[in-house]
């Protein structure tokens, strides 16, 4: 099962259409729905170790990479069932791929909107739009092999 980046497009604002802004917003979607699984209660994210280290409104890039590079280690520390570990870090690729290929230098306010939004509304996203809930819910997508694409028809 690939992400499905399709809902990008339908966003009007100039930042969401470059590549960096893509990138930065699926950052934040990626970082959201792991602070989520530090808790494992989505209505304390404000009390997950990742939450806390962020520096919203004022996040740099470095800042952003840094965190997205710990991205397989808390996976790991925080025994992130498979499937769900697996869809992260296909969302992780995509992020790093647009921001690499964007090359903007930094976030500003722009970005750091952007970032804030997707964080914010990360499991909305990841459920709703990437990966459709409909189809899939959390609990069985850790029963599909997600590096099979015809394991997944239905």
């Amino acid at each position: 099962m690939k992400p499905n980046l399709e809902f990008l497009n339908a966003f009007e604002d100039s930042y969401l259409k470059t590549l960096h802004g893509k990138g930065v917003f699926l950052a934040g979607i990626v970082l959201g729905y792991m602070a989520r699984q530090q808790v494992g209660n989505p209505s304390e994210v404000d009390s997950s170790p990742l939450f806390k280290q962020i520096n919203f409104g004022r996040t740099t890039m470095r800042d952003l990479k840094k965190h997205m590079a710990r991205l397989p280690e808390l996976m790991k520390a925080y025994h992130v069932k498979k499937g769900i570990a697996r869809c992260l870090q296909q969302l992780a690729n995509s992020a790093g791929e647009l921001l690499l290929t964007g090359g903007a230098p930094e976030l500003g306010v722009d970005g750091n909107f952007a970032f804030t939004v997707a964080f914010a509304n990360a499991s909305d996203f990841l459920w709703g739009k990437i990966y459709n809930k409909e189809d899939v819910s959390e609990d069985e997508i850790t029963e599909l092999d997600l590096d099979d694409p015809e394991s997944n028809e239905k």
